[in-house]
């Protein structure tokens, strides 16, 4: 049997990892810049994550959602008071797909409607209803294009207005920060707009935070800079560190029955003891505080580079704007400098989402090689 191959993989064997550090078979360590899609929350092989999960493996891994699991509740009542949101309930799954349809589903249970509207450039996911709220026609077949949706572009308020009016919309949905399009903030004052008209018709507003939450743009939810409250917020990627976990954030709005929602996995007892210790990490080392101060030292530096352009969002879910395609600059950080990092669908933009954890030597090296790598490209081309 072979691999279906989907991932267009590069061919360094990884076979250990600490910190923002990964070490390949021939003993060689790269700068992890990028965290595995924004997943590293706490680093790699953090020890107060990693001996939570021994423990908790030579007890017992797993079990369903049949019995009670009672760091299921440690976990709600941790991440209400860490988030801001004690008074909302947490349904618990497995990946951000899946936390997506999820939400979308609760939204429908509440307003028997099905049109979504969601913006251009957005990534929910690529499971049925996800993919379809994403703006990517090249994986969207057949089973996926009959949803009922609508891509609006972050501002356009009066296009907005127009949609909910005609009392068919099942929710509204944003990324808090778009990741996959190139690091791309709706705005303050557009969320602020979004959560007034969707309450105005009655409309739940789910805010995305696969990506962007976490702590990683500097507050816990990135949709905290607009302080506002959606309905539902989705969770997942940093909060299990890289043990498959997420999660829907519910407001009191909506109520449970028996059987509206399901997962086997989902919450199990090694999930919910990996995301509490994420969650104890993030307090104990004041994580999220760290995320401000080198986000900050970091834009400051970006913005003196000669060839960077732009750089768009904030904290450590960064991208650094060029005026040429990226795609060499990022392979030339990997395989010449040792340093991971993240493109987008913007070909002009680099991604950065490190481990939160980062120290400011290690940025500091980041930029140092960054810099390195720009100077060697322009002495190629010249």
């Amino acid at each position: 049997m072979n691999l279906f191959e989907v991932y267009p993989t590069c061919s360094l064997n990884l076979e250990r990892a600490y910190g923002s550090f990964l070490f390949d078979k021939r003993g060689n360590s790269y700068l992890d810049f990028y965290g595995g899609h924004a997943v590293l929350s706490i680093g790699h092989s953090h020890p107060f994550y990693v001996k939570a999960l021994k423990k908790q493996l030579s007890k017992i891994g797993f079990y369903s959602n049949v019995v009670l699991i009672t760091k299921q509740q440690e976990l709600t009542e941790k991440l209400g008071i860490l988030s801001g949101y004690e008074d909302y309930q947490l349904f618990l799954c497995n990946s951000g797909a899946e936390a997506i349809e999820n939400a979308l589903k609760i939204a429908s249970f509440q307003t028997k409607t099905k049109k979504v509207v969601a913006f251009k450039g957005a990534f929910h996911g690529r499971t049925s209803a996800a993919v379809s709220i994403t703006d990517n026609t090249k994986i969207i077949t057949a089973l996926n294009e009959n949803h009922s949706r609508i891509f609006l572009c972050h501002g356009d308020e009066k296009s907005l207005i127009s949609e909910l009016k005609g009392g068919d919309v099942c929710a509204v949905i944003t990324e808090g920060i778009q990741g996959v399009a190139g690091i791309v903030t709706p705005g303050v004052d557009f969320l602020k707009k979004l959560i007034r008209n969707c309450h105005r018709y009655k409309v739940p507003l789910i805010i995305d935070e696969i990506q962007s939450g976490y702590g990683r743009s500097g507050y816990f939810f990135s949709h905290k800079a607009a302080d506002i409250r959606p309905d539902l917020i989705t969770i997942a990627k940093g909060m299990g560190n890289g043990f498959p976990i997420a999660g829907v954030l519910i407001s009191p709005l909506f109520k449970a029955f028996y059987g509206m929602l399901g997962t086997t996995f989902g919450g199990n007892y090694l999930a919910s003891v990996a995301a509490l210790s994420v969650l104890e990490v993030i307090k104990k080392e004041e994580i999220i505080e760290n995320v401000g101060l080198i986000g900050s030292i970091a834009i400051e530096y970006f913005k003196k580079i000669p060839q960077v352009k732009n750089v768009s969002g904030s904290g450590l879910i960064l991208g650094i704007h060029f005026e040429f395609p990226v795609l060499y600059l990022k392979e030339s950080l990997l395989f010449k400098k040792n340093v991971f990092i993240g493109t987008a669908s913007n070909p002009l933009v680099l991604r950065l989402l490190p481990p939160l954890n980062i120290s400011k030597r290690e940025m500091h090296l980041f930029i140092e090689k960054l810099q390195n790598a720009l100077a060697n490209i322009e002495n190629d081309l010249s």
